[in-house]
């Protein structure tokens, strides 16, 4: 595997972590500051699944991603 590929899969992985990141932060701010708020209950089950569709899109790209690694090792 040359150089390029390598940086581009360390690339995709940083995005994806920075993503998994960003979206632990904003679940968890969201769920301190939504009660001092008085957000409602709907708009937090909103963000649960704004969030959930996040951390599936995540580990579809980290499967697609590990998937093209190991094909090109071989």
């Amino acid at each position: 595997m040359d150089q390029s590929t390598e940086l581009q899969f360390a690339r995709r992985g940083r995005l994806l972590a920075l993503v998994i990141a960003g979206t632990m932060l904003f679940w968890l701010a969201a769920q301190w500051i939504g009660p001092k708020i008085g957000l409602a209950g709907q708009y937090a089950v909103l963000i649960d699944l704004v969030v959930m569709a996040a951390f599936v899109m995540t580990i579809y790209n980290g499967l697609q991603l590990w998937r093209k690694r190991h094909n090109n090792k071989g």
